[in-house]
This record gives C-alpha cells, structure tokens and sequence, in this order.
C-alpha cells in the first residue's frame, strides 16, 4: 500500500497489517532495535518503522544504508513520538541495496549542490514538495481549462516564425556544424529554410481560436537568452489561451478567474506542502496566497501608473518614464500601494509586440500585464489586432517581413474577429505558490548558459 492512502484514514488501519516499499531516509540501529524513517514517496510525510531482535534476519537489517529500497510488513501502531501512527515491523526485505557514499545523506544540502544531484533531488524534503506541486498545479491548469469548454492544442516546437521579434530562438538544422561559415544555404537544411526552437505557442494557437472559439496550449517553450538571473531559463512551460470574441476586459476576466482557481486547488489539494514551504521556505506564503484568491485585483493604465510613480515620495533606482517600461521596484511599490493584484493594461505600443490591438490614441496598445505582490509579473496579454490593414500598416511601421507570416495574416481574411490571449511561465507561478525564488529549483532539469546536464 502507499503512505498516502495510510495517512489519509490512520484509524482504518490502526492494529492491522500492512507491506509498503520505499526508501530508507534515516536509519538508527541500536544493539536490540532500530528506526528507519521510511519514504514511499506519495506523501510529504515520513513513516517511522521500528524493529527489533525478533527479526530473523535482524544483523542484516541493521546493516541497510540511508537510500536503500526496501520492502516493510508490520502492524501499524499508535506511536510514542511525535506522528500519530509508526509501524512495527516483522519482516524487512531488502530491494535495493545503496552505497555508503549515497550523495543524499541525511543531512542539510544546499540548493546549489542539489542542482548538481538534479536526478537525486527529488528524494530530499524540499523537493519532494516542489515538484509535487508541480503536478498538482499542472492537472489544476488543465482543470480549469477542460470544465469551462477549452480545447487543448499542442503547439509545434520547431517553427519558422518568431513569435516575439526578439530573435533569441535556438536554431535548429542538419547542417555539419564544422561547416556552418559565414552565409548559409538554409535550402540544403532539413527543412529548408532557417528554423528554430519555439519561442511561443500563440500564434499557432490563434488559427485553432479561429476554430474552436476557446483554446489553450500547455507546453515547453525556448528563449537562447544569455541570462544567469533567478527566473531565466532557457526552456520553461507556459500557459497560452486564445479565446475568439473576447476583449481586453475579458482577457483579463479570465486571467483573474484563472489564477485564482489555481491558487485555490493547490491550498486545496497539497496542504501538506504548502504548511512545509509556510514554515520552512517563506513565512507567510499560506496567508499570500489566502489573500490572493479573496482579492478584487485591481485595473490601471499604464498612464496613470507611471503618474503614481512620479508623485511617490520615493527615490527610485529607475525613474519611471511615460512611454517606457517599469521596473521591478515600481512593479513592488503599485501591489504594496493597492494592496494586492494589479493589472496594469493599455500600454505603450512601442514597447509591446507588432500583433497587439492598436487603441483609438494610436499611442497605446490593449495589452495588460498583471503583477502580484511578492512576485511582481505574473502573466501578461493583449487583445489581438483583427483588422488586417491595421496589421500589415503595423508591420510595415516596425520593418517587419510578412514573409512566413501569411498564413496569420490570412486569419484577419477569412473570418477574423476580436480575439484575446494571454501567457504565462509555469515556472514564474511555481516560484509564486511555492516560495521557491530560484526557477532551476522549480523545473526538473533546468536548463540555463553553460548548463545542459542529464
């Protein structure tokens, strides 16, 4: 059986015998008895397994090391220690033997040494409960989708279009790498002309809105962006909606209704974890994140942002700029300022990418950014520019190719209509409800400059 089935109704099992299997996390052997703080992995909480010298093969029991795999029938019995229940044993099989020099010994490990255990690091408490979040707030996302009508669209991971303009894409080609000089003939790659890893799904998203009315990607995506910070990573997973005759109002609807929902089944289904990160991690996360889902997030343009900036009686390190972006010290001054979730929407659209709906001022786009507080940027959208004129002039204005693009441009030409989207990093939201501040400690194998390990 598994622990978490034994922990969720102990009084079931109370007096009765039961075999589990799992991993030695701790192990002390007495003369006439022993402990083994036992993990199976299905829970955030650990079995204390007793034993003693009734044992026939008691010598060997009490020569198992820390991360071995083993086998335990005993009868589960009220305990005289700090948990509820332990298990006294009367039959302990080993599965799996382990070595004395088993990294993951029971001791404090720091995160940087753990990134270099990365296929290990699952076996240690903090991670244990990252990554069981993980999953838990992934079936959430794909929830909340499912029930409300959305069709889930697997974006292609190798395309020709980027998405953002930025050209921070990884190429992907056949081509000999000892020959790659100077100008290359992209006709004798593989695909036949120069392309890369995603950088986004929306685009692509976008032509199944035009189909389904609501859609939604969950995927891995790719920036070659040459950043050591907390939260870059060179592939991450983002959630992209696209939703047909829907406006910037209701994107933002959606995005709140969203986040909240999330919010809400984590706390619901990994109180476990979320009691591990408020007491161990960041003190306070279980009332960050209570308070998040009974908050009315607040709207603001970006205008009127920059003007409670200027007027702050606050020396900033960035002096906030009309027309410009905002810094992570503004982003933390407006959620303290309104005391929870902002989002801050109509900005400047010099700033934002060409596809974003152009506003009557012809200064500012219909894009929206929401910062939560203790995180600042947590998702960001637009309403998308329908008009096919209006796009192309836009293209023009910013030298932009429409070659490769026609098929999305074509979506402005055989039936287009007002439609909206928004992403946002699964890993920036990870970071959000775990406490957790570094994006390699909340993705199983991180990828970042200099580092592509396992």
């Amino acid at each position: 059986m598994d622990l978490r089935d034994l922990f969720s109704d102990t009084k079931k099992y109370l007096n009765n015998e039961v075999t589990i299997c799992g991993w030695i996390r701790l192990h002390r052997d007495q003369k006439t008895f022993g402990f083994i703080d036992f993990s199976d992995g299905t829970c955030q909480t650990h079995l204390q397994v007793v034993y003693d010298e009734k044992l026939t093969n008691f010598s060997d029991v009490q020569k198992f090391l820390v991360g071995s795999a083993i086998s335990v029938t005993g009868v589960v019995v009220e305990s005289k220690g700090n948990q509820e229940i332990e298990l006294q044993a009367s039959n302990i099989t080993l599965l799996g033997d382990c070595p004395e020099d088993y990294p993951i010994q029971p001791k404090r490990h720091t995160r940087e040494f753990l990134r270099e255990q990365a296929y290990l690091r699952p076996r240690t408490n903090l991670f244990q409960a990252v990554f069981r979040v993980r999953s838990i707030a992934a079936y959430a996302i794909h929830k909340y989708f499912q029930e409300r009508g959305y069709v889930y669209f697997h974006a292609p991971l190798i395309t020709a279009s980027d998405c953002e303009g930025a050209g921070e894409m990884f190429q992907v080609t056949t081509l000999p790498i000892d020959k790659i000089k100077g100008e290359v003939d992209y006709s004798k790659d593989f695909f036949g002309k120069l392309t890369g890893l995603t950088v986004s799904g929306q685009l692509e998203a976008e032509t199944f809105a035009m189909a389904y009315k609501k859609t939604y990607t969950f995927g891995p995506t790719f920036r070659a962006e040459n950043s050591n910070t907390k939260t870059h990573a060179a592939e991450f997973w983002m959630i992209e909606p696209e939703i047909a005759f829907c406006d910037l109002e209701g994107d933002m609807d959606i995005m709140e209704d969203m986040l909240k929902y999330i919010v809400k089944y984590v706390l619901d289904n990994a109180k476990e974890e979320i009691n591990f990160f408020d007491a161990f991690v960041e003190k306070g996360l279980k009332e960050k994140l209570e308070k998040l889902i009974n908050s009315k997030f607040v709207r603001i343009d970006h205008k009127d942002v920059i003007k409670l900036l200027k007027e702050a009686p606050v020396k900033w390190e960035f002096e906030p700029v009309y027309g410009g972006d905002i810094a992570k010290e503004h982003e933390k001054y407006i959620t303290e300022y309104f005391n929870g979730p902002v989002f801050i929407k109509n900005w400047p659209k010099d700033i934002k990418a060409f596809y974003m709906k152009l506003n009557p001022d012809n200064e500012t786009v219909a894009a929206v950014d929401l910062e939560v507080p203790g995180a600042g940027e947590l998702m960001g959208g637009s309403q998308r520019e329908e008009n096919y004129d209006k796009l192309i002039k836009r293209m023009q204005e910013l030298k932009m190719s429409d070659n490769g693009l026609e098929w999305y441009l074509n979506l402005r030409r055989y039936g287009g209509c007002v439609h909206s989207g928004f992403g946002m990093g699964f890993e920036r939201l990870l970071i959000y409800l775990t406490g957790v501040d570094n994006i390699r400690d909340v993705i199983p194998y991180p990828r970042t400059p200099k580092s592509c390990d396992y």
